[in-house]
């Protein structure tokens, strides 16, 4: 199967990232490449892409696609919250700008093999690295009925989280749970008719959560926003497009952590600590795939653009 990623809001990320000939970007969510190489059209002979996937057909994919650019390309597997480890490696100081792309490609999604769709069966998988330990098939038959509850809500908000849990658990006792049917007719089962009819697919919001926690996405994502935000060089932008409440909530605090770094007391007249924001705003608020898009690519339809620019 060919990797396909449809890049989701492409000229604002392009527009956003304000890319300099000279520059050097990096894409830690590569994918397909579909931002990079509109990254790469901008960059002359001078400019450097760093691209970052788990993923070792994304990577292949991207190297054969940008392959004809002329800019310098340093395609690396690694997870993008090891932003600071692959510069010094590459013994690059500073970023001009970068992307991180969350959520799943379109190729994940549409490999019945990797285990990542509901509407294929396919065995549970839903790993982004091939070579990582945990799949999806460890959680739903080694997590405790709890913990597996507090993952689906917390991770999915899945207001009948506990139920499939619960239905989960009962299943798993006369067997091994091994295939994405499978946990979708446990999911049905575990949801009302009513809940089933409305809203999108019942396995959804399950499916997702599961997918956060074999991958650790929220994890990394935390503690990879701080490190691109430290690594950009003046003028440098970061964007973020995020596809779902949790991810969008963790850009939005990290970027108004960093924009107000303030940590003297509220009751306090004026401001002692001396922390400073060295991050403004390119983006007031996040920015939304139009109709266009969205006739051509359902799949944008929760996609948020946040942008900043280091001072």
């Amino acid at each position: 199967m060919e990797f396909s990623h449809v890049p989701v809001l492409y000229e604002e990320v392009i527009a956003g990232l304000d890319i300099k000939p000279d520059g050097v970007y990096a894409d830690g969510t590569l994918g397909g490449a579909g931002h990079s190489s509109g990254i790469c059209e901008r960059l002359g002979k001078d400019g450097w892409l760093i691209g970052i996937d788990r993923d070792s057909d994304a990577l292949r994919a991207a190297a054969e696609k940008l392959k004809n650019f002329s800019c310098r390309r340093d395609l690396i597997k690694s997870n993008y919250s090891e932003i600071k480890l692959v510069m010094s490696q590459l013994g690059v100081q500073k970023l001009d700008g970068a992307l991180l792309d969350l959520g799943v490609s379109s190729f994940q999604l549409d490999a019945p093999e990797r285990g990542f769709s509901y509407m294929h069966d396919a065995p549970l998988d839903m790993r982004m690295n091939a070579d990582d330990s945990l799949t999806a098939e460890d959680v739903v038959n080694g997590y405790s009925e709890a913990d597996l509850a507090r993952i689906i809500r917390d991770y999915g908000e899945e207001r009948w989280a506990a139920r499939i849990a619960q239905f989960i658990a009962k299943e798993r006792k006369d067997h091994r749970i091994r295939s994405t049917f499978e946990l979708v007719d446990i999911i049905k089962a575990a949801m009302p008719a009513a809940a089933r009819r409305e809203g999108p697919h019942p396995a959804k919001r399950t499916f997702q959560a599961i997918r956060i926690e074999v991958n650790d996405e929220l994890g990394h994502l935390e503690s990879a926003l701080t490190d691109f935000m430290d690594v950009l060089a003046p003028k440098g932008r970061l964007a973020v497009i995020s596809f779902h409440s949790l991810e969008d909530r963790i850009v939005k605090e990290a970027f108004a952590k960093r924009l107000d770094p303030c940590i003297c007391p509220p009751e306090f007249p004026v401001c002692t600590c001396g922390r400073k924001a060295d991050v403004k705003k390119v983006t007031k608020k996040p920015v939304t795939a139009g109709e266009e898009e969205l006739a051509q690519n359902p799949r944008a339809r929760s996609a948020k653009l946040r942008i900043i620019e280091k001072l």
